[in-house]
């Protein structure tokens, strides 16, 4: 089956399945990899007829490969439990409420509207990617789902979750802005993805939180901006929201909300590091001496942060598989990476954009009259960052090999690409999994600063992308 081998070696990336469909991810792809992850999934189990959990986001094509999915895991010969309509983070957090077997969301996350995928995951809604079973998969898949089995006694229930997921995600919300004892009103942006059936279902019943809401139609097809609020042009339309509502901050989503991101009342961005480092002391109040996981791009506010309040900062790898292993590794109670991807430990040590959105709501109404920025204001001080910078580069460790030489009196570790510290500066460059690039990311005392380090660092990495 040449054309199947082509779409399904076009669509397999390190961390999930996603590609523009119908070409190269076809409904037939799609029931091969279900059949494939099936197998592997039921490989693992000690079950004959384990279950699988399957949910779907709102674009237009996911139904169809959501059934297509579905076909192919039932051919493979385990049970479906179908959720449905569903953010990403309930399909992990329904794999460890059902103790099923392994859990799949059809999605494209933040990926414009013409691209869809899969996530998936193991047994307690841990993350399966290249190196912990993708790769299975993908050998699996090649077979085609007809040499996988016939599929008997495979069975396919439909099951609505909503109301043991709701108690679950207001666990992490404040007890008075639930009776309504507490007040606070925030703007939000859906992105035209799955907050816009998340959030109402979710929190509809929480009375002391006012949302003024924009780009919460999910079912058009169609994406007011990109479902993406990396970007500085997405997060500042929520900023403009909360200027015009007089709000107290604004969250945006990504397109499969399992991403959370904040302005401040002035609408202005605060960095996900920074983020981080202000809800550690809150995790750590009820769980002192905990550990808090960071990726380790971010600021050195957050390592200074957790240990202030008592914790063990733990630095992490880029990337939702190696947050959650340092998060179970560790014992880490709370996580962050710049993405916007928020890890908890009684979720299973995975992310959720709804349960971010809870924290943050319950953190902000604990300020009392305290604005947002001037709580933020102190993690901030004697300190600014590049943001991430690309390079394109072909021979990218001997890029990295350039940099530590530059540097020979720096303070060096390789846990993900290079970090150089030389004590009142400190960069990070690792490479791209797919693309000949490096990622620099770099903090000092000031933008002056900053500015002229990048300029230094620069020609030891290869030519700067434009725009960045």
């Amino acid at each position: 089956m040449p054309d199947l081998t082509v779409q399904l070696n076009a669509v397999f990336k390190a961390y999930d399945i996603r590609a523009i469909t119908p070409d190269p991810l076809s409904p037939e792809a799609v029931c091969a990899i279900g059949a494939g992850a099936g197998k592997f999934l039921k490989d693992e189990s000690a079950e004959d007829l384990p279950t699988i959990v399957v949910g779907r986001d709102m674009r237009l094509t996911s139904p169809d490969l959501a059934e297509a999915l579905i076909d192919g895991l039932l051919r493979a010969g385990v049970r479906v439990a179908d959720i449905g309509l569903c953010d990403t983070p309930m399909v992990p957090w329904a794999t460890k409420h059902l103790r099923a077997a392994g859990g799949i969301q059809v999605t494209a996350s933040h990926n414009p509207p013409e691209y869809n995928g899969l996530k998936v995951c193991r047994t307690l809604g841990r993350p399966v990617g290249e190196g912990t079973g993708l790769e299975t998969i993908r050998l699996h898949a090649m077979q085609g789902p007809g040499e996988l089995g016939t599929g008997n006694g495979a069975t396919r229930m439909s099951l609505d979750l909503w109301d043991d997921y709701t108690k679950h995600v207001l666990a992490f919300m404040h007890p008075g802005l639930i009776d309504g004892s507490k007040q606070i009103t925030l703007a939000i942006d859906g992105s035209n993805g799955m907050a816009g059936t998340c959030v109402p279902k979710l929190f509809a019943g929480v009375s002391g939180l006012t949302l003024h809401a924009i780009n919460m139609e999910n079912a058009t097809g169609h994406f007011a901006h990109p479902p993406n609020p990396l970007l500085p042009e997405v997060i500042a339309v929520v900023g403009e929201h909360v200027r015009q509502t007089g709000a107290a901050a604004g969250m945006c989503f990504d397109g499969d909300a399992d991403r959370c991101m904040i302005v401040d009342e002035h609408g202005n961005a605060v960095g996900c590091d920074l983020v981080t480092a202000w809800l550690a002391p809150r995790f750590l109040r009820d769980n002192p001496g905990a550990a808090i996981a960071y990726d380790l791009r971010s600021s050195k506010a957050v390592h200074e942060a957790v240990t202030r309040a008592g914790g063990v900062p733990v630095r992490s790898r880029v990337g939702h598989v190696f947050m959650k292993k340092a998060m179970a590794d560790n014992g880490a109670v709370f996580g962050g990476e710049l993405s916007g991807h928020f890890y908890f430990r009684d979720n299973g040590n995975c992310d959720s954009g709804a349960m971010a959105f809870a924290c943050l709501a319950s953190a902000l109404v604990d300020l009392g009259d305290t604005p947002f920025s001037e709580a933020i204001a102190p993690l901030r001080a004697g300190r600014s960052q590049s943001g991430e910078i690309n390079f394109n580069v072909e021979d990218k460790q001997a890029a990295m090999d350039r940099l530590v030489a530059a540097y020979p009196d720096a303070d060096t570790d390789t846990l993900d690409g290079v970090t150089v510290d030389c004590g009142d500066w400190w960069c990070n460059a690792r490479a791209s999994n797919t693309e000949p690039l490096l990622r620099l990311n770099l903090e000092a005392a000031d933008s002056d600063r900053v500015d002229a380090l990048v300029g230094e660092v620069s020609p030891l990495l290869g030519d700067r992308v434009e725009g960045h």
